[in-house]
């Protein structure tokens, strides 16, 4: 079985994560409080239920424990948002990422066990559903509803391997606009540049085509 993935809260950026990922076929539970953030976004997730996800006996009764990964996307309320977290990380959850209101409640959040806190000013919801499903990203800019720009970190297969070899545009139909270092940049590279170990590729193309170079990178190969 795939990843499985668990909505909690869906305002503005969780509905766009929620969406995301069910975009990438993902399975994808969405939950809120509201009855109708849940009928607003029913089409566009695997299941979307109405619950408080204060309560401990409504949480297990959801099955959530049997989630790889739960993101808390719940707005406003930083008091629900903690107890969640809480109850999540009791409840055995390995990955919970949450979104933080600010510093202060970052700090409390890393304190009680979050995985990874996110910032939604800073962090779109597209582009974290696509680094929760392929860690090696490190950035994803839409800039529209077919293309985008990834930031992708090289696996151990391609290092060495000249871009030519690879052969990336013909086989997925993507352009390297740059490679990337801690010591350097080489933008526009050429196809006999080498791909050194832990170079971060800079990559643009159709989303579809992203995609398939995602699984490529993620496999190893």
């Amino acid at each position: 079985m795939g990843k499985q993935f668990a909505i909690i809260g869906l305002g503005r950026f969780g509905s766009s994560i929620a969406k995301a990922l069910y975009d990438l076929n993902y399975d994808v539970m969405a939950i809120d409080l509201d009855s109708e953030r849940i009928q607003e976004n029913i089409n566009t997730v695997t299941h979307a239920v109405q619950a408080d996800t204060t309560d401990e006996v409504a949480l297990k009764s959801l099955g959530i424990s049997n989630f790889n990964v739960v993101v808390v996307a719940i707005g406003q309320n930083i008091q629900a948002s903690i107890l969640t977290t809480l109850i999540l990380k009791e409840m055995g959850i390995k990955t919970v990422v949450v979104k933080a209101q600010n510093k202060l409640h970052a700090k409390v959040l890393y304190k009680i066990g979050a995985t990874k806190v996110i910032f939604p000013e800073r962090d779109m919801g597209v582009r974290v559903a696509h680094n929760l499903v392929t860690p090696n990203i490190l950035d994803f800019i839409e800039l529209s509803d077919e293309y985008s720009i990834v930031e992708i970190i090289s696996s151990e297969g391609m290092a060495n391997k000249t871009l030519i070899e690879l052969n990336v545009r013909a086989r997925f139909g993507v352009n390297i606009m740059a490679l990337k270092n801690k010591s350097y940049i080489n933008v526009a590279p050429s196809a006999n540049d080498i791909i050194r170990k832990g170079d971060i590729m800079v990559l643009i193309g159709h989303n579809k085509d992203l995609r398939k170079f995602e699984d490529f990178v993620m496999n190893g190969k």
